[in-house]
C-alpha cells in the first residue's frame, strides 16, 4: 500500500483555521510551556523535501530535481559504493553456468517520480498515477542508467522488478529506453505485477481469481525465481525497504526517497 503525506487538504485546513484565530484576537493568547507531540509542521517538510531535491519548475510548469543537489549526491554515494560492490562480486568465483544479476526497483530508483508528487501535493490516486506514468517522461534517477551501463560492461544481468501494473509495460520500458536505460528491456528482464495472470511461481499469494502477495512476497518471489533461472543476484536496489526485504540477493542498496511510504 503506498502512503503519501497529504498536503494540500492539511495545508489549507491549517490556512483556514489559522485565520479564523488570529481574526478573532488570538494573536496575543498564551503559549503553554507543556511537552507535546505536535508532529513537524507540513509546511515545513515540503519545503525540506524541495530543498533536498533542489526541486525547480520550468515554464512548462514540470518540477525535476537538481544534479547539484543533496538528493543527487547521497545517490552517487550508493552508486559509487554499488560499483566497487560489482566489480568485486565478478571477480569471484561463481558456481558452473551462475550468472551475476542486478535487480532494480522502477519508480524513484530507476525512475523519478518528484514531479508527479509536486504536481499533486504528495498525494495519491490511482487513476492519476496511472495518468501519468502514460506520459513516459519521467527523469531517470541520477546516475542510475550509468550503473546499468557499468553493470552490463561487467558481465552482469540486469533486470528491472516494480509494483506496477503490466498494464503499463508499454509506457514504463519506453520511458526506461529514453531516459537511456540501454538493456533488454523484454518481459524476461522487466518484472511488473500481473494480477490477471500471475506467475506460477507465486502461486502460494496470488492466482488469477485472487491476489494477496505483499510487496515483499511479490519481490522476493520474483528474486528467488530470477535465481531459480541461473543467476546470482549480487545487488538489489530500491527506495523502500520492501522492496529490498526478503532475500536472495547478496547485497541491497536503499535509495533515498523522503516523499511516500510503501509497506
Amino acid at each position: 500500500m503506498r502512503k503519501s503525506i497529504r498536503v494540500a487538504s492539511i495545508a489549507a485546513a491549517c490556512a483556514v483555521a489559522g485565520a479564523a484565530l488570529y481574526g478573532t484576537g488570538a494573536a496575543s493568547a498564551h503559549t503553554s510551556g507543556t511537552k507535546t507531540h505536535e508532529p513537524e509542521n507540513i509546511a515545513t517538510l515540503v519545503s525540506q523535501i524541495d530543498t533536498y531535491y533542489g526541486g525547480t519548475k520550468d515554464s512548462a510548469g514540470v518540477w525535476s530535481a537538481s544534479p547539484d543537489s543533496l538528493y543527487a549526491a547521497d545517490v552517487a554515494h550508493i552508486e559509487s559504493d554499488a560499483k566497487k560492490d560489482i566489480k568485486k562480486a565478478v571477480k569471484k568465483a561463481a558456481k558452473p553456468g551462475e550468472k551475476p544479476a542486478i535487480v532494480l526497483d522502477i519508480d524513484d530508483t530507476s525512475l523519478l517520480s518528484y514531479d508527479f508528487e509536486k504536481a499533486t501535493n504528495f498525494t495519491y490516486s490511482s487513476s492519476g498515477w496511472t495518468n501519468y506514468i502514460k506520459t513516459t517522461t519521467r527523469q531517470a534517477v541520477f546516475g542510475m542508467p550509468e550503473l546499468v551501463a557499468y553493470a552490463k560492461s561487467k558481465g552482469v544481468e540486469v533486470f528491472f522488478l516494480s509494483g506496477l501494473d503490466a498494464s503499463l509495460r508499454s509506457y514504463t520500458t519506453a520511458n526506461l529506453d529514453t531516459v537511456g536505460y540501454k538493456t533488454a528491456l523484454d518481459t524476461d528482464h522487466v518484472f511488473l505485477k500481473d494480477k490477471v495472470n500471475p506467475p506460477s511461481y507465486l502461486s502460494s499469494c496470488a492466482t488469477a481469481a485472487s491476489w494477496t502477495c505483499t510487496t515483499v512476497q511479490y519481490k522476493e518471489g520474483t528474486r528467488k525465481y530470477i535465481e531459480s533461472e541461473g543467476y546470482n543476484i549480487i545487488g538489489s536496489f530500491g527506495d523502500q525497504q520492501s522492496d529490498l526485504d526478503g532475500g536472495y540477493a547478496d547485497k541491497t542498496y536503499k535509495i533515498p526517497n523522503p516523499t511516500y511510504f510503501v509497506a
